[in-house]
């Protein structure tokens, strides 16, 4: 059973706070009566009508909160190696690389990226065992077909391909990850080496986590393919990674479980407009940088400082 509160953490600045509301939107419609939620919302700055927009949608049992992240996070450089899809820099995605420390309360919590729904009922989730393993998240099976990515796993992370997990839904062993001092790890090892990354976070994560991740269903972190390949079943909670965005392109798959959903919050007229304003030249862009990220995933493996290269030489990469 769930513990007197299930914490639930999102990271995101003004520009994604429609979507984190669609996505706190679907957990409160599907939450159970009898659970209770904290949904933390991590951030450098929000303004007051953010806060009031997504306090709206707390419930008896969802409670919204905020946290201002005060430390300094000056050692994460706003620099091409800790580009996010090879494309631009945000604080934000390594925010939950620190909720253990932030919140010694907690045992254990979920971290979700706010381009999500959640269709399914969380606690199903939180209730999952950990045991021994640091966190718990999805194989990213989008990438399995993609020579490039299966490529920049295998030969720069030194990982099994099949074995690389999405980290925008993790569950999070807070005790362990305190125990074995994670987060300075990741400090250390992103100043000594600045690894080259297509995903900052997430590669850290599987490097660090390797061997002590617990593998969920794809159900929980459901993430659109193109057409050729099958939805996943009675998806529990969807993810658009990447440019999957039903707010900017239309016959997405999963995405009418994004409008059945935004259609319900205060942002509902500005997605709509949002996806009629964006332009056939916008949406071409976007699909060339998905082609810009495939060729750097395939030159990262022959550059002189990767995971695999480093961990070659003794240096301990895994926790």
């Amino acid at each position: 059973m769930p513990s007197a509160i299930i914490p639930v953490f999102y990271a995101i600045s003004d520009d994604f706070a429609p979507y984190a509301a669609v996505s706190i939107k679907s957990l409160t419609s599907n939450a159970d009566s009898n659970d209770h939620y904290q949904v933390i919302i991590l951030h450098q700055g929000l303004s007051d009508q953010t806060k009031a927009n997504l306090s709206a949608l707390s419930t008896p049992n969802v409670e919204v909160r905020f946290k201002a992240l005060t430390q300094s996070l000056s050692a994460i450089q706003n620099q091409h190696q800790n580009f996010l899809r090879a494309d631009f820099f945000t604080l934000t995605i390594f925010y939950r690389l620190f909720i253990a420390d932030m919140f010694p309360q907690f045992e254990k919590a979920i971290y979700i990226d706010s381009d999500t729904v959640i269709p399914g009922n969380l606690a199903n989730l939180y209730e999952l065992p950990l045991a021994n393993n640091l966190i718990g998240a999805a194989p990213d099976h989008s990438i399995e077909h993609v020579p490039p990515m299966v490529d920049y796993i295998t030969n720069a992370l030194g990982l099994p391909a099949n074995e690389y997990i999405n980290s925008g839904v993790l569950l999070l062993n807070l005790t362990k990850l305190r125990e074995e001092h994670f987060s300075q790890r990741f400090l250390k090892l992103l100043q000594t080496y600045q690894f080259d990354c297509i995903a900052p976070d997430q590669d850290y994560l599987n490097t660090m986590c390797h061997g002590r991740i617990r593998y969920l269903d794809e159900v929980w972190d459901a993430m659109p393919k193109d057409p050729q390949y099958a939805p996943v079943k009675n998806p529990q909670l969807i993810h658009y990674n990447l440019f999957y965005k039903p707010w900017y392109f239309d016959h997405i798959m999963y995405g009418h479980y994004f409008w059945q959903y935004a259609d319900q919050t205060s942002y509902k007229d500005m997605l709509h407009q949002q996806l009629n304003d964006y332009t056939t030249a916008q949406r071409n862009a976007d699909r060339a940088k998905l082609t810009t990220l495939m060729t750097k995933a395939g030159q990262l493996p022959d550059t002189p400082t990767t995971f695999k290269k480093v961990a070659a030489t003794g240096v301990p990469i895994r926790v």
